[in-house]
């Protein structure tokens, strides 16, 4: 598909996409939005991608979050039913995203990396939730999910005083996965795609679904119980990887998986 604000690269199984805005910060405006749903919307039916990576085009920015200029200058604005890039109230997507982000992610941008399944970050990438300081609050996801991934106390002193969070803190804070040297950034995004794509598809997709949607159950009991009935749990074990997993461990030979 042709994009104007974003590059695409598929490498066999996985899909890398570029925000492409890198003269203002990598901000997303209202057709970069549309333009990055309509990207991950490919990802989500292609049956033949099984993780993104996603990242910001040059050394400054993942996303510097929402475009101020384009609003400032009376651009209207508007976000897609899946979100912000398309990712930040995308629910249903049980395949696995990891965020690369190379720079600042501030924001929106923080948003991004925050509804994604892996975060690796350079050594200069720089994370907030400034929204408070220009009058507006991080309704994208970010006062949901941070304090779901680093606790309360932790997230409000973020959230109320809109401060950045260096490389040190933010590995202290634990919503990182892996800080790098900036050069070494997208080669360990891959690494960890890499990982991810050793094991079968419909494995990793349930277990996404589950440990996510587990969290939302009133209790540990029900998250028990009612994980037999999540589409990603019930694709599992209708898929031919059920049998292919066990057999290839018989047989001594590495998997082969099918992804259905």
């Amino acid at each position: 598909m042709e994009t104007e604000f974003c590059t695409v690269a598929v490498d066999g199984r996985v899909m890398t996409v570029t925000i492409n805005r890198p003269d203002a910060m990598n901000a997303l405006h209202p057709p970069a939005n549309h333009e990055l749903a309509a990207v991950f919307d490919r990802f989500a039916a292609d049956p033949e991608l099984w993780v993104a990576i996603i990242t910001g085009a040059g050394e400054r920015a993942f996303s510097a979050g929402n475009d101020l200029k384009y609003q400032a200058m009376g651009g209207k604005m508007s976000v897609p039913d899946s979100g912000f890039a398309g990712l930040t109230s995308r629910f249903d997507l049980a395949k696995p995203v990891i965020a690369a982000v190379n720079g600042v992610a501030m924001g929106g941008g923080f948003e991004i990396a925050l509804a994604c399944d892996l975060i690796i970050a350079a050594d200069t990438a720089v994370f907030a939730l400034p929204e408070p300081k220009v009058g507006l609050a991080a309704l994208a996801g970010g006062l949901h999910r941070l304090p779901r991934q680093i606790g309360l106390k932790r997230a409000m002193g973020m959230i109320l005083t809109g401060r950045r969070v260096d490389a040190r803190e933010r590995e202290v804070l634990g919503f990182v996965n892996e800080v790098v040297p900036a050069s070494e950034l997208l080669a360990a995004a891959r690494r960890w795609a890499d990982a991810i794509i050793e094991n079968s598809p419909m494995s990793v997709r349930a277990s996404k679904e589950t440990v996510l949607k587990g969290l939302d159950e009133p209790s540990l009991e029900a998250a028990y119980r009612g994980q037999i009935n999540y589409p990603a749990v019930r694709a599992m074990f209708a898929s031919a990887d059920l049998r292919e997993g066990p057999l290839a461990f018989a047989q001594k030979r590495k998997p082969v998986w099918s992804g259905s």
